[in-house]
């Protein structure tokens, strides 16, 4: 068993459509860290979802529905630390506004 650290998703901006943002390919992944910080002088909101490989982004695998971030926040989403994704399961955002929210996550594969 092999365990490497790794940026799960490199620091971005969340787009306002359903993304996928990381994909757990032919390992076993679990995030240690997911962070999110609202750039803009407005309140922002982001959705994000831990997806099976056999299923689509939807509510049966939302974790965190809509958090509002006010101008300047950042969340370091303790509903999604600690979680693991089987082999082809993936994390995926949707932000309320196209340009808000910077997002960053990082974990381990176990392969």
């Amino acid at each position: 068993m092999t365990v490497t650290v790794k940026v799960l998703i490199p620091a971005k901006i969340a787009e306002a459509t359903q993304t996928t943002q990381y994909t757990a390919s032919g390992v076993t992944t679990l995030i240690d860290k997911f962070t999110a910080t609202n750039y803009s002088a407005a309140a922002a909101t982001i959705s994000v979802n831990l997806v099976t490989s056999a299923d689509t982004a939807g509510n049966q695998n939302l974790i965190v529905k809509t958090k509002t971030l006010q101008a300047g926040e950042t969340y370091t989403f303790p509903e999604i630390v600690g979680a693991a994704l089987a082999a082809s399961g993936f994390i995926s955002t949707i932000a309320g506004t196209a340009t808000a929210i910077n997002i960053r996550a990082s974990g381990r594969e176990i392969s």
